[in-house]
C-alpha cells in the first residue's frame, strides 16, 4: 500500500503551508499529493505550482468538478498538468453535489450516473487524441446544426492512458466507478466495513480489483499515548469534520455520506446528526457522531497504533491511502505548518513500522 497526501483547499489558512507539505511529502517518498476544489481556490492551478515546486509526487485532483467543465476542458488541463510535471498527473473526477452543482455552477443534478459516464468517455477520447466525435444523451460534439467539426487534442499526455479516478459513494455509482475508472477515491472509509464500498467496485470490475487504484483519503493525528482520554481528544478533534458530512453536506434527502453511515451500521446516528444539523444545533450534532465511527474511520493514536492501523487498511484491500490532516472541516484553518510537518513524518515512520 502506497501513501498520499491530500492537501484539501487552497487558502482559509491552507495557502504557502501547503506547498512546504507537498515538497517535503516528496523528500519523504510518499507516493502523490492530491488537491481540492469546491467554490474557492481550484485545483488545477495549485497542482500546476506544485508540480513546479516537486521532482517524483504524483500530482493529483480530489477531484475536478464535473458541472464545473467541459469534458474537452478537463482533458486539455489534465493533458497540460501531466506535461508540465513530466508525467506525474492522475486525474480525479467527481459530480460534487446537488447544493455546489445548480447553486455555484448553475448546472442541473440529474442523471449524475449517466453525465459521469458520458463524461469519462468523452474526456478518455480526447486524452488519446482521437477527433472528438460523440453523441450521447448530455454532450454532443461536434454540435449537429452548426460549423463546428471534430477537432482533436493538439497536445498529449506523456502518460498512455493517464489514469483517471471517480470519487463514488453510492453502490450504483461504485459500480460504475469500477467499470470505467482506473481508481477510486474514497471518503470515511474504515476497515471494518470495507465491502460495503469494495463489493461494489469489485462487482463493477468483473469480480476482481487486481489492477484498480483503491485510494481512500483518511484523516490522521498523533497522540502522545493510546489512553482512552487521549485518542477520545484525537477523535473529538475530528468531530467538526464529520458532522459536516454527515449531517450538513446536501439536503435532507440528498446526503450520500450521511447515506453511507447508515450503510456502515449507525442508522440512528446519522439520523440524529442530520436532524440537528439541519436544525441549527451544532454542538447537538457533534456531540452525536459516535466515537466508534470516528476511530473506524480515521487514523488516530500513537506511530505504533497507527501502524497497526495501516496495517488493517492495506489487509482491507486499501492500495493507496491518502492522508489528510485531521481536525479541520472544510474551509477551517487546520493545525499549524509545524504540526503538520510532524504528522507527515511520524505517519512515514508508521508506514514503515507496518511494512507496507
Amino acid at each position: 500500500m502506497q501513501i498520499g497526501i491530500n492537501l484539501g483547499y487552497f487558502g482559509l489558512g491552507n495557502t504557502t503551508d501547503g506547498f512546504a507539505i507537498a515538497q517535503e511529502a516528496d523528500r519523504l517518498g510518499y507516493s502523490s499529493c492530491w488537491a481540492a476544489e469546491v467554490y474557492g481556490s481550484d485545483a488545477a492551478t495549485v497542482l500546476a505550482y506544485v508540480a513546479s515546486k516537486t521532482e517524483r509526487i504524483d500530482i493529483g485532483s480530489a477531484i475536478f468538478q464535473i458541472p464545473a467543465r467541459t469534458p474537452a476542458m478537463t482533458a486539455m488541463t489534465a493533458a497540460t498538468l501531466d506535461m508540465l510535471s513530466g508525467g506525474r498527473f492522475r486525474l480525479g473526477l467527481g459530480v460534487s453535489g446537488p447544493q455546489v452543482s445548480e447553486g455555484w455552477y448553475g448546472a442541473r443534478f440529474d442523471k449524475p450516473l449517466a453525465r459521469t459516464r458520458e463524461f469519462v468517455g468523452i474526456v478518455r477520447k480526447a486524452l488519446a487524441r482521437e477527433r472528438l466525435a460523440y453523441s450521447g444523451e448530455h454532450w454532443t460534439l461536434p454540435l449537429p446544426d452548426g460549423p463546428g467539426k471534430a477537432l482533436k487534442l493538439t497536445i498529449g499526455p506523456v502518460r498512455n492512458p493517464l489514469p483517471i479516478y471517480i470519487a463514488a459513494i453510492g453502490p450504483k455509482n461504485l459500480e460504475q466507478t469500477g467499470r470505467i475508472a482506473d481508481g477510486w477515491l474514497g471518503i470515511f472509509f474504515a476497515p471494518e466495513h470495507a465491502e460495503v464500498s469494495l463489493a461494489p467496485l469489485r462487482e463493477g470490475r468483473g469480480g476482481s480489483l487486481e489492477g484498480f487504484d483503491v485510494a481512500p483519503t483518511v484523516p490522521v493525528t498523533f497522540t502522545r499515548t493510546d489512553s482512552e482520554s487521549d485518542l477520545r481528544a484525537a477523535a473529538d478533534a475530528q468531530r467538526a469534520y464529520t458532522a459536516l458530512y454527515v449531517g450538513g453536506m446536501g439536503s435532507r434527502s440528498q446526503n450520500f455520506y450521511n447515506q453511507l453511515a447508515c450503510r456502515m451500521g449507525y442508522e440512528d446516528a446519522a439520523a440524529e446528526i442530520q436532524e440537528k444539523y439541519l436544525a441549527g444545533d451544532t454542538a447537538g450534532a457533534l456531540a452525536a457522531v459516535p466515537h466508534d465511527l470516528i476511530d473506524a474511520t480515521t487514523l488516530i493514536g500513537t506511530k505504533e497504533r497507527v501502524a497497526d492501523r495501516l496495517q488493517a487498511y492495506a489487509e482491507a484491500g486499501v492500495t493507496t491511502l491518502i492522508a489528510s490532516h485531521g481536525g479541520a472541516a472544510p474551509g477551517g484553518a487546520g493545525p499549524a505548518l509545524e504540526e503538520r510537518m510532524v504528522t507527515l513524518r511520524t505517519l512515514a515512520e508508521a508506514a514503515e513500522l507496518a511494512s507496507i
